[in-house]
């Protein structure tokens, strides 16, 4: 199973397993990984499983659709690397992503 490398913004390092066909925000989630609020539930309707991508791994990711991108507009401190944890699914070719849990307890 593909693993997901999450950095709380403690510094807290998480080396998880997620499913493949589970977002990364679910596997927060099931691993109870801090940072990662998720309040729609992963519908793309927050922003509060807002994550920065290691850079290495953004080339790897799917393009951003529009609503994730509206939706980032919302999240504080977006940057080049910002994306929605819910709208990114784990598959092998992700194996070892590291992503770094923005502060979404706003």
């Amino acid at each position: 199973m593909p693993k997901v490398i999450y950095i709380t913004p403690a510094g807290e390092r998480h080396e998880v397993e997620v499913e493949t066909g589970y977002s990364i925000m679910e596997g927060a989630i099931n691993n109870n990984v801090e940072g990662i609020v998720a309040e729609c539930g992963g519908a793309c309707a927050c922003a509060t499983c807002h994550s920065y991508v290691d850079d290495a791994w953004l080339g790897k990711l799917p393009k951003m659709d529009d609503m994730e991108d509206s939706m980032l507009d919302a999240a504080f401190e977006r940057k080049n690397n910002s994306r929605l944890t819910c709208q990114i699914e784990m598959n092998d070719d992700l194996d070892g992503i590291v992503i770094h849990v923005a502060d979404n307890d706003y």
